[in-house]
This record gives C-alpha cells, structure tokens and sequence, in this order.
C-alpha cells in the first residue's frame, strides 16, 4: 500500500482524529509498577500534577502556556524512559461555582436561601455534572497527554476525608483555632475571600479632610480619609510620638463627630508625621492596620456594618443605609455641623472581588485561621537546602522573602458549596467539638443539641494537599511509595504563595517520614536528596501571556485572545509552538497571531517534506522503513542505518546528533523558546532548504538504471526524517504522529510515536570539520543568490561565476561539490581562480574565499549613479529626522514605548540601507574607471 498523505495539510481533521485515539486508547494510563525483584531493572519514574483548573474555567491563554508547556516535558520524559505519570483534576471553586448556580437560581426568580443548603448542594452537583467538565473536554481536544483514569475533583469522597483528617490533626496539634480578625469581606458573595481574590484596579477617588474637636479645649485634630464612612466606628486618634505638633495633646481625648463619643488620643507608630496631618483615625473594626493598633492599646472593636455593607446599629441614626448612601448622609452631616476641613482628588487602588467585582470591605469577622509560621519552617528550610528548587532563580527568594513574613491564614469561606468545617457547635454551652465523624453528644456537657459549623475551607485548603492525598494519603499506598515526591510543578507566578508554598508546607509537614520504596529510581539528578517529604523537587514559574502591544489580557480592555478561536485558525501544534518559542524564562510572551502564522507555515513545510519524501520512496523502494536498533526499536542514540559517504550526509548527520543535544540541554533547563527554535530553525532550514535541496540529484534515476544511489538517499531520508519527527513530537505532537504512521503505512511498531525513544547525541556521529566545509560552501552559494537577487537577474538566467578559494583543501572541497553550487546558486558555469579576484567591481569576499559573478548588463553609469546619490540623501535626511526625535527627552518620556521602538529599529535599518547604497555607487565608480 502506498503512502497515503493528502495534498493539503488541514489541522483541524488530524487533530481533532489524533486527539480522540489517544483518549479512547487510553495512551497515557499509568498502571502503579509492582516492586522490583532483587536485581531486576527499574525505570526511572516522573510525576507531574496538573494545577487543577476551576471547575467553572474555560481555556484561557495561560492555560494554553501553562499545559503546552507541562506536556511538552511530559512526553518527552515519557520518550525517554521514565514512569511518566501526569495528574489531572478540577478544582471545586467554592465562590465562583457557587455563584454561577445561584445565578441559574435568579433566572427563575430565587435564592439559594429559598432551597435550603442541602437542596442547594444538590442543586451544584447537578451543574457540575452538566457543565463542569469542560475546560477537560478542551484538554483532551489539545491532547494534554495526562492520565484520563486518574483524573480527580476536589469534592470526591476520598479527597474530602483527606482534608477532614487535615483539618483535625492540625486542630489537635494547636495550629488550627477560631478567633475575630480583619478579613477581606465581599458583600455580594456574602464570605471572607483571600488576598488572591481580590483584584486591586486604580481609581479616581476622594480624599477627605475631617476636624475632630479636642475635648476640653478650642483644638481641632484633622485627619484625612478615603472612606469617611467608616468614622463612625472610631475608637481612637492616633499620633507619632515624634511628632512635636502633638505633644501637648497627648493623653487628651476628642469628641467622635456625629457621634458625640469621646475618644482617646493614643501615641502610635501608624501615625506618620511626613504623611498627611501626621495623625489617623482608628477604626479596628474595619481596617487591618488599625485592628492591629487597637490590639496594641486594647481599643474597644466597634463593627458598623453588616454582611452586606449595610449600616447596623451601632452606626446610630445611619443604620439601614448602604455604605456607599451612608458615606453621603455622613459627609452632608460633616459640612453642616462645621466638621468637614477639605476634599481633594486622590487616586486609590480599590480592591474587588475577583469574582463579582463589588468593592471589597475590610471587616472584622469570626474566622478559623491555621497558625502558619511552624509550618512555614519547614517549607523554608526545603527552599533554602536545595530539597526544593525554583526556576527562574529569582522566583526562589521572593518566595523566602514571603514566607519569612508570612501571617497566620484564614481558611474558613462563609459558603455553602466546599468542604464543610468539621467542627460542632454545642446549643447549651457553647462548646466547639472538631471530630473526624459527626458527634453524637457534647464531649463537656453531654447535651444532643449540636449543630455543625456553616463555614467551608478555602478552597487553597483543600488544594494545597492534592500531591499527597491524589495518590491515596492518609493511607500509605503503593502510587505514593512510586509517585511521591512528584518531579515537577509548572505553574503561574500569581499562585506561587496561595498555592505552592502551601503545598510545600502542607507535604513537609504531613508526609514527614514517609519511606520511598528503595527498588524505585527517581528522576535523574534527585536519588541523592534525603527530605521525601517535600511535595515537588522543582517548580518552574512560567511567563504571562499578553497581547501583542505587552498590555494585561483582560475582559475590560477587550484584549482577551480565545486559544480555540487561534486554534481554529491556525491548528493547535502551531499555537503550542507560538507558545513555546516565545517562552523564554523569566520574559513575558507578546503573543502575536502572525508569528502563529508563521508556524502554521512551518507545519504546513513539514508536511510538504514528507510528502515529497513519500513521493521518492514509493518510487524508489516500496515499503522503506526507518533503521531499527538490534532490538527493532527506534534508535536512542543518534541516528542507525544511516550512510553518511556525501559530504552532505555526513553534514546533517552531525547537525542534527548537535541540535539533539542543545534541545535536550535546553528542555532539562526549561529553556522552552530555545528548543523550540533549535528544532525549526534544524527542521526548516537544514534539512527542508538544505539537505533536501542537496540530495535531490541523487533521488533522480532513469528507467532501468542502477538505483543504488537512489536507495542510499531514500535509506538515509526516511531514517533521519523518523528522528526529526521525534524530536520535534513534545512541541508538535499531532502532525508527528499523523507523518509517522504514515511512514509505517499504517502498521507501527508501536501505538504512537509517544512512545518511540527521544533522540540522544551520539559523539562518534557529530563531525565538525565537515559542518565548516559545508558551512563554506552554503555561504558561497548564499553569497551567489544575494548577488543575482541586487542585480535583478530573473531566475531563468544562468550566469558563469569566478570562485578563488583561500586555502588549497577549499579549493577541492568546492570542487568535488561543483555539482551542487551550480545548480543551488543557478549557476551556468564555476570557474575556480588561482588569483585573487579583489580587484574586480561587484566581488564579494570572505574570508575562506572570493567570488565574481559575471554578469554583463547594460546600465546608463551616470544615470545610475545620479538616482543612487539621491536615494542616499533621502536617507540621510530620514535619519537626521529620526536622530532628532531619539535625542528628545520630553518626546521619549511620553512615546508609547512601540514607537520609540519603531524608531530605533528604523534607524538601524536606515544605517544598513545607507550603506548598501554607497557600496554599490563605490562598484559603479570601480567599473567606470
């Protein structure tokens, strides 16, 4: 059967087939490895889990970063040898599901508090059956080579009593307990949320400037604040010792405006008297600073709102009000009674839910907190030993930095949808009883009536345990002896304290003394680390996709680019390698569809290069097969069967064993960009340009005659073309895969090229006195076609050139390879010189050798020159006006930074134009002579 590869390369159908085979084959299924037997050979083993999207998410273009990279060093693991597992889950997303079915409800006019909670709950699992598998649905049609039977929720049974036994070890260990704090309370979603879900955006504000009366005196104390509301839970002024404008006032009192409730005077470090008036109203109840402050002078905690930001009673004669109308009503009542000093415009930074965008309020609040810093120990000694390494290495003392200061973290989330606290409260008196198992009587007073706590966990809670309770903890299970420690963790910055120092804590405190199975090899570079308590040996943080003007991606600006719509466009193995060779550590990626383009491009020359390879094969011997090893495998080291007798052969046989090395260099590094662009640049312009170009003669046989030329190139085609396909298939997994079945016409060695050896350099293949000879010949050519291409001489035309060669064996060299210099330069006739060719107008030199085109046309000289000396000016004075520009400090301090750009890149262009210019009016006045 003939190689069946269609004409043209449509993405969309080998994808979408690929992407479903590998699914439905269940490809990437890891069974758990059995023991070894003393003696036996065990594999080196890779564990990588996926950050487990929210349930409610779709695809975003970090997303597309995030698992374009994951899968390119899985699969190349797994080409490699190694027990490849990769884990994939979803995440509950307490707030965000909870709200997109409470907004189902108001579509039919209710409320989850009209259902009840456990109608409520039941109400969310059926939204998540319907809808909560899609960002995997997406996944699979990117074909994220993850392990589909393993895939995990959050809220699974095993899971949540994972997280139950956290939760109640860390409570009897002292490091859980429930007390009144500042949390970041959403009015809207009615919970306290992390620092993480709040998104801070600057806006045009108002600062106020209020007079508080000192009492027994005709004094004023004048502060200034953004929120005058809240005032009417002050509880004190605040001034800097220091501060000599206040020292006579200290230890007085002022009377509260619109309250009429005095308050002390205190002398605190929160004043500062460079900032403002140098005093500050205290409100311990609705500011972090301030609870802190309060808690140092023991100030009373006046809370003035309720859950949903509305005024309660201790606002006095504001209760009821919205906080924003209460804000008025107070400002109205300041100006009236002679208390209002000024107002001014002020920039702020407004924090808001991520979730639903209302303002967050800072408020005072009954939450259980985990005593962070035992914990945080020993996530900092795992960083600081080398147990855990962090890449890029600045990423390493952010993170040392954080957790050196870290604060004690509230988990508990006034939801309904989440792991619920497994804590009780007695009715009669009082009593909390946290328990694994619901508790019948109160453990103090025997009474019946308990009722649980209605809080949930944060959902980082429940996440930041997943390395450990996924393979099976609290039960010591055979996947954990395996798979843990896991290898790696890629992942974003923005989650690097929410998620992955919690983790780390989290493994290092309850997989201490965990024993690893001692017949299981780790990764390579690791058999020697002690602590395997740690839940990740590296983390990589991988860049941030923006637009192609560098700006955010967001909804607001209207920036969001949708990976599918690109996807469709262009096919996924084209934006995957977008992604990848812009991914440099470190840099953020200026996403642009035209490099995605470009790579489409790409794509679509490897598909031609095959489809010309099966062309020559079915030609010239039917049925031709890749070198096999002695074992029929697919070679691990360099490339078998391959004949390297032409200069050519011998060539692209050490180019590519040399660009093997740096991609696997560069893929250990996760210096994603550079192997990326060491394969296109190999696969497009060695091999497609060159190397195809070079062997086409050989290729070519008439009816009858010997083909054993023909063979050889065919031999040597196909077996490098299977490498190629396998170095390129972690960036390009679906055109590989189609290319190299199609090599096998459909009958393969194995189910996928997923599973073929990645390439590994041989030394004894790599020839770098044959890469300069063929370097030299290259440049010649190369040199030839930019001469016809300044000369305007049409491709039809072949033109005789002198070539004088430097160095004897260069001669030879040029000589013995005459054939291929003539036909790729679309040369009539190579004429090689024993003299130097230096004084002949248009010479181009190097420093291996001199050549002359010989090409006669028929020019007006003086016309030629008058038009060239005007093209010159032009520039010139297109330059002078670009300088003039670049040399303006007020222009360059206001240019959006893509014009300064334009123009520096404009007058390096100008430069290279210029000089061009004035070479060719230099060979004109050479030839004139």
């Amino acid at each position: 059967m003939p190689h069946d590869l269609p004409k043209s390369y449509e993405p969309g159908a080998i994808e979408t087939r690929w992407a479903e085979y590998w699914v439905k084959e269940k490809l990437f299924s890891v069974p758990t490895p059995p023991p070894a037997r003393p003696g036996e050979e065990t594999r080196p083993v890779f564990t990588l889990l996926l950050p487990p999207p929210n349930v409610t998410g779709r695809l975003h273009m970090g997303h597309m970063l995030n698992q374009t990279q994951m899968d390119i060093i899985v699969r190349w693991h797994r080409m490699r040898g190694f027990i490849t597992l990769w884990l994939p889950g979803t995440d509950h997303a307490g707030i965000a599901t909870q709200m997109m079915v409470e907004r189902q409800l108001a579509k039919e006019g209710k409320k989850r508090r009209d259902l009840g909670r456990e109608k409520f709950i039941e109400r969310v699992w059926e939204w998540k059956k319907l809808y909560g598998g899609a960002i995997l649905d997406q996944m699979k049609r990117l074909g994220a080579s993850v392990d589909w039977d393993r895939e995990y929720f959050t809220m699974d049974e095993n899971l949540s009593h994972a997280v139950r036994e956290v939760f109640v070890r860390l409570y009897e260990e002292g490091l859980i307990y429930r007390g009144k704090y500042i949390v970041n309370w959403c009015p809207r979603c009615e919970t306290a949320i992390s620092d993480l879900e709040v998104k801070h955006e600057e806006v045009a504000g108002k600062l106020w400037e209020i007079r508080y009366p000192v009492v027994g005196t005709d004094e004023f104390i004048t502060v200034a604040t953004t929120r005058p509301e809240t005032m009417l839970g002050d509880t004190a002024i605040a001034v800097n010792a220091k501060d000599e404008r206040y020292t006579h006032l200290h230890g007085k009192k002022v009377l509260l405006p619109l309250m009429n409730r005095e308050i002390p005077i205190i002398i605190d470090e929160l004043a500062q008297p460079e900032f403002g008036t140098g005093a500050v109203k205290v409100t311990p109840a609705h500011d972090p600073n301030d609870f802190q402050a309060g808690k140092r002078h023991n100030l009373p905690q006046i809370d003035i709102m309720d859950e949903h930001a509305h005024m309660n009673q201790n606002a006095g004669r504001f209760v009821g009000l919205d906080r924003y109308d209460a804000r008025k009503r107070v400002l109205a009542d300041l100006q009236e009674q002679g208390f209002l000093a000024g107002e001014k415009d002020h920039t702020l930074a407004l924090g808001k839910c991520e979730r639903c965008g209302t303002v967050v309020e800072p408020r005072l609040s009954e939450q259980w907190f985990i005593r962070i810093k035992p914990l945080a120990q020993k996530a900092i000694e795992a960083v600081e030993s080398g147990e855990i390494t962090i890449v890029p290495e600045n990423y390493r003392q952010i993170y040392l930095n954080w957790m050196n200061n870290i604060y004690d973290w509230c988990i508990s989330r006034q939801l309904w949808w989440g792991h619920r606290i497994p804590a009780w409260t007695c009715d009669d008196c009082k009593h909390v009883i946290v328990a694994r198992e619901a508790p019948l009587t109160c453990t103090k007073c025997g009474s019946t009536k308990l009722e649980q706590v209605s809080d949930v966990l944060d959902t980082w809670f429940s996440s930041g345990l997943l390395p450990f309770t996924t393979l099976g903890w609290p039960e010591k299970t055979r996947d954990q002896a395996v798979f843990y420690p896991t290898t790696l963790l890629i992942t974003a910055y923005e989650i690097l304290f929410f998620w992955v120092a919690r983790m780390i804590m989290f493994g290092c405190h309850f997989m201490q003394g965990h024993e690893l199975d001692p017949a299981i090899k780790k990764a390579s570079g690791w058999a020697e680390k002690k602590n395997d308590s740690v839940p990740f040996r590296q983390v990589y943080i991988h860049a941030l996709v923006r637009d192609a003007e560098r700006q955010k991606m967001s909804k607001t600006k209207g920036n969001v680019v949708d990976p599918l719509e690109v996807i469709e466009r262009f096919g996924t193995d084209a934006t995957r390698f977008t992604l990848a060779a812009m991914a440099a550590p470190g840099t953020d990626i200026a996403f642009n569809e035209s490099r995605t383009e470009g790579y489409r491009a790409f794509a679509n020359k490897i598909w031609n290069a095959a489809r010309f390879m099966f062309m020559n094969v079915d030609r010239v011997e039917p049925g031709l097969r890749p070198g096999r090893t002695a074992e029929g495998g697919c070679p691990h080291v360099g490339v078998a069967g391959f004949e390297a007798a032409a200069l050519e052969d011998r060539w692209i046989l050490s180019r590519f064993n040399r660009v093997t090395a740096e991609v696997n260099e560069a893929l250990a590094a996760y210096r994603f960009h550079e192997a990326a662009n060491r394969i296109y640049d190999f696969f497009w312009g060695e091999f497609c340009d060159w190397y195809l170009e070079l062997i086409k003669p050989r290729l070519n046989f008439d009816e009858g005659a010997d083909k054993t030329q023909a063979l050889v190139a065919c031999v040597n085609l196909v077996t490098l073309f299977d490498a190629s396909l396998r170095l390129l298939h972690p960036v390009m997994p679906f055109i590989t895969e189609e290319i190299w079945q199609a090599i096998y016409e459909g009958a393969p060695p194995l189910k996928s090229i997923a599973f073929a050896n990645y390439p590994q350099p041989d030394e004894s293949q790599i020839d770098l006195s044959t890469e300069t000879k063929m370097s030299i010949l290259q440049d010649l050519i190369v040199n030839v076609r930019n001469v016809r291409a300044e000369l305007k001489i049409e491709p039809k035309i072949k033109i005789p050139i002198e070539v004088f060669a430097h160095e004897p064996e260069i001669r030879a060299m040029i000589e013995q390879n005459r054939g291929a210099v003539e036909r790729l330069a679309n040369v009539e006739k190579m004429i090689l010189k024993d003299a130097s060719l230096a004084d002949q107008a248009g010479t181009r030199s190097t420093a291996r050798f001199e050549v002359h085109v010989i090409f006669e046309r028929k020019i007006d000289v003086a016309a030629e020159r008058d038009r060239l000396t005007k093209d010159v000016e032009k520039l010139e004075k297109e330059f002078a006006n670009n300088q003039r520009q670049l040399s303006n400090e007020q222009f360059l301090s206001k240019a959006p930074a893509k014009v300064v750009e334009g123009l520096r890149s404009r007058a390096a262009e100008l430069v290279n134009l210029r000089e061009k210019i004035k070479n060719q009016l230099d060979e004109l006045n050479i030839g004139a002579k």
